[in-house]
């Protein structure tokens, strides 16, 4: 099969994942559901993934390489940006990416866990280039140095994995909560990521 027509076959499977994935929990998804969504068959779906789990890393991937999309438009189109400038650009760019917020606070162990080497490495590399991407506009606007950029880099990225738990709250957390009588803060993910942004990077000028 010519391979234009095997990424096609892929993204329409991948399509189908992130649309269940928008209604139902992780554990209740399989392959047969996914199948049923579109018109590759369920054992052809075994021909580009393995597992469920390889299908939602490729989802993660394309959910990465869609941010760096963003992240090489935000180092290219602009010679300057002020930390607060710099700080929305990022948010608005992480407030489009709710299924990769998601993904990594509540499924990404468990994805990795069960994919192949090679799998995973394709998702690494998305990764990586996240990371360079990140560096690279911190040395730009901020004039860091390489190291400094690294650990910042490396604060950002864990800090990103509370988002969605904490901005997504069911009715029954929201219960539980008011009768602890918690004094909990509801923020909203564009709220937690801008104030986040805004304590990590408070040290640079």
């Amino acid at each position: 099969m010519e391979k234009r027509l095997v990424d096609e076959r892929k993204e329409e499977v991948i399509n189908a994942c992130e649309k269940l994935y928008q209604k139902l929990d992780f554990k209740d998804i399989n392959i047969k559901l996914i199948a049923g969504l579109i018109s590759v068959g369920r054992t052809s779906i075994y021909n580009y993934f393995q597992t469920k789990e390889e299908i939602f890393l490729a989802l993660l991937e394309r959910e990465y390489l869609k941010w760096n999309e963003d992240l090489s438009t935000l180092l290219l189109k602009n010679e300057k940006l002020s930390k607060e400038g710099f700080i929305g650009k990022i948010t608005d760019s992480l407030i489009k990416r709710k299924t990769l917020l998601k993904l990594i606070s509540m499924n990404m162990f468990e994805i990795e866990a069960n994919s192949r080497v090679e799998s995973i490495t394709n998702f690494k590399l998305a990764f990586k280039e996240s990371i360079s991407l990140l560096e690279q506009c911190l040395c730009k606007f901020f004039n860091v140095k390489d190291s400094e950029a690294e650990e910042i880099t490396f604060t950002i990225l864990p800090f990103l994995v509370g988002i969605y738990p904490y901005t997504s709250l069911t009715d029954k957390m929201k219960e539980a909560i008011k009768k602890a009588n918690l004094e909990y803060k509801f923020y909203t993910d564009k709220e937690m990521i801008k104030m986040g942004l805004t304590k990590i990077l408070g040290g640079i000028k």
